[in-house]
């Protein structure tokens, strides 16, 4: 596949060779993200204006817009500075206004003289009884008229850029959009009832009504379509081309897997033993495992991905888990040596602080295979840590990666097996947009022993009876976490606020009771405040988000967040799921600066009404939107300029499983079809989607 197809030429040309665009409105053009003609086609109407013409503007909905022929009457210049221009003109039942401020009198005469008939276009307001429409959006000719469509679209703007600019401009465009062969399901489009490409194109650029600006347009939802298509084709691809990386058989003989699960105390959830037998059949195949395992808080992701290393390890080789942060992967270490002594296998950490002569000694005895399980941070993959024969790899809390990162794992056991773990019940849809290269698992039960938590909406007026249940519950050796509000502008602003509670709460509870941390502190002092409280020696720990994920001390019961309506609904979870891991009742108390907006309120009341992260999640995404939800910037998260991933997420599903059945049935993209899919990728700009054919 040597390069773009000469087809879409025209599409990818410089914006200035279209007519009408010079270099200063091309640059207007590129604050919008749009800097050639396919960008433009890609640029859809948000709304529409009826310009249909009528007879007269009585009987309108004022204020509304109307096209009307007019004769033109008296002239009427302002009386003194500053006040508006007028033109009386009358259409084929009453008098109205033009009214133009600023404008030069003597211009106005000559462009507009009485007794001439015109057609105008504009919004028509009542003022004290008269009609008036202040600068008239359009004063043609009558020979001209017909250059006002009958319903106009409104597309997005920015400054320095007009309607009419952009509505010539997204014209010009469509003009240059080629024929296309078609790269959907011929059933599937027939069923849908979706047109061509190119008759989609220009339909939704030249909207009759205002049913044809609707997402369920069928024009506009076989473009939305298209783009989804696009991008779970590149996914499909890079699933394919890591299936085609050699994998290697990885199957264990159950027998460590049966010595930890008869030392368990109870029984695994059906999701922990299903999700268990996914991941061994993955790893037994000759393909490389590729597998999100997404759990709920406190779902027991833990037990399922050690079963998967001890089935490495029953194989006769190594597994390796690497979490986000050392205090991460330390407490995954404490979370599996109890397991791996049930087991018998070597368990050992491997971070940043190693040094010297006992990371030699580590290294040696990883390379020897002395080592079976390691945990670490990302300072497993610096190049002098070599394995003897890895054939697991699990990445811990992945949002943080990207497709790419994913594909590069895989190259330090070169036929090692990927499984992935994240703790943020993600909406189906997004999980499709963003790891639909991989098979997912979902832990969807809680194991036995966790206590529900108790949810309360309390307004911080009621500061002080918090601080009186705090002493009240730590006086009977409970312990708490207090988490302070979120202030968007600077880490140091959250520092201060972090620090200016820590020193009330230590007045009011006690020197040694309170403990804090926050993103500030050098990484050795948060992780010695984090083993006090772990350890049980401060009783309160106060701190900004640094807790959210992972942190687990059975004792805390109690958690406090501080200004909750600042926080998204997914991290209020998260937060939320750091109490209750142990035996005693726990609460969850969210303090809200009242008054609270609409949203604000829904968002803590979904709380106090579900612990079900899945349907928080779902909530979440229809409250905020995608790019909100996962932090856009560094989610991996496509951007999308037509389909609109939180109401479309059937059209996401239904892209996915036709991108798979296309590659599965024509791996190559040879047939005619595949040829057209190809030029979708090239439309859609799905470069390394492209790469990976062409390699392949």
């Amino acid at each position: 596949m040597s390069g773009r197809p000469e087809v879409l030429f025209p599409l990818f040309a410089e914006l200035e060779t279209l007519d009408g665009i010079g270099p200063k409105t091309a640059k207007h053009f590129a604050q919008m993200g749009v800097e050639r003609p396919r960008d433009l086609i890609f640029t859809l109407p948000y709304s529409g204006i009826d310009r249909r013409r009528r007879a007269t503007i009585l009987g309108a909905d004022f204020p509304e817009t109307v096209t009307v022929e007019v004769e033109i009457g008296h002239h009427l210049p302002p009386k003194s500075r500053g006040r508006p221009y007028r033109i009386e003109v009358r259409d084929a039942e009453t008098t109205f206004q033009l009214v133009f401020f600023h404008a030069r009198g003597d211009w106005l005469m000559t462009q507009y003289p009485t007794g001439q008939r015109r057609v105008v276009s504009g919004k028509v307001e009542l003022f004290d009884g008269i009609g008036q429409m202040v600068h008239p959006d359009h004063i043609l000719r009558l020979e001209e008229a017909d250059e006002i469509p009958g319903f106009e679209p409104v597309y997005p703007l920015t400054s320095g850029l007009t309607q009419r600019t952009v509505y010539k401009a997204a014209a010009a465009a469509v003009a240059r959009a080629p024929e296309l062969a078609e790269w959907i399901d011929p059933a599937l489009r027939a069923r849908e009832g979706w047109p061509d490409w190119h008759v989609a194109v220009a339909t939704a650029h030249r909207p009759l009504s205002l049913a044809e600006l609707a997402a369920t347009h069928p024009a506009r939802q076989r473009l939305a379509y298209d783009e989804l298509m696009a991008h779970q084709l590149k996914l499909a691809l890079a699933r394919a081309s890591l299936r085609q990386g050699k994998g290697r058989a990885t199957a264990g003989d159950g027998r460590l897997q049966a010595k930890v699960l008869a030392a368990l105390p109870y029984a695994p959830t059906g999701a922990q033993t299903r999700a268990i037998a996914e991941v061994v059949a993955d790893m037994a195949a000759p393909q490389r495992m590729n597998r999100l395992l997404q759990g709920d808080v406190g779902a027991g992701k833990t037990l399922v991905a050690f079963m998967a290393l001890l089935n490495a390890v029953e194989a006769g080789g190594q597994g390796v888990m690497m979490a986000p942060t050392e205090i991460l992967a330390r407490q995954h270490l404490d979370g599996l040596r109890p397991l791996a002594e049930d087991a018998g296998v070597v368990l050992e950490l491997l971070t940043g602080r190693d040094k010297g002569r006992e990371r030699a000694a580590k290294l040696a005895a990883l390379a020897a295979g002395d080592i079976q399980i390691l945990v670490g941070t990302h300072a497993v993959f610096q190049k002098d840590v070599a394995f003897r024969d890895l054939r697991l790899a699990i990445i811990d809390e992945q949002h943080r990666f990207g497709v790419a990162q994913r594909m590069e794992l895989g190259s330090k056991g070169a036929l090692a097996d990927v499984l992935v773990m994240t703790a943020t019940p993600i909406p189906r849809s997004l999980s499709l947009a963003q790891y639909g290269d991989m098979d997912v698992s979902v832990l969807d039960e809680k194991p036995p022993g966790r206590t529900p938590v108790k949810t309360a909406l309390i307004s911080t007026a009621r500061l002080g009876e918090v601080v009186d249940h705090l002493r009240r519950a730590v006086a009977e050796g409970r312990q708490a976490y207090w988490v302070c509000p979120l202030v968007e502008e600077s880490e140091s602003v959250d520092m201060t606020a972090a620090e200016e509670r820590f020193k009330r709460l230590r007045a009011s509870l006690g020197e040694c009771v309170v403990g804090l941390v926050h993103g500030q502190m050098p990484p050795r002092d948060k992780d010695a405040a984090m083993a006090r409280f772990v350890a049980g020696e401060t009783k309160v720990l106060v701190s900004t988000t640094v807790i959210e994920v992972g942190v687990n001390v059975p004792n805390a019961s109690i958690m406090v967040v501080e200004q909750a309506e600042s926080f998204g609904l997914a991290q209020l979870h998260q937060l939320r799921g750091r109490v209750g891991r142990g035996a005693a009742a726990s609460t969850c108390l969210l303090m809200y600066q009242p008054p609270l907006t609409e949203t604000g309120q829904r968002r803590l009341e979904i709380l106090r009404e579900t612990e079900d992260g899945f349907r928080i999640a779902e909530e979440d995404l229809a409250m905020r939107g995608a790019g909100d939800l996962i932090g856009t910037a560094q989610s991996g998260l496509p951007r999308f300029r037509i389909a609109d991933l939180e109401r479309q997420s059937a059209l996401m599903a239904l892209a996915q499983s036709d991108a798979r059945k296309l590659l599965h049935d024509d791996p190559a993209l040879e047939t005619e079809r595949g040829k057209a899919a190809r030029v979708l990728l090239w439309l859609m700009e799905q470069d390394r989607a492209i790469r990976l054919i062409s390699v392949g």
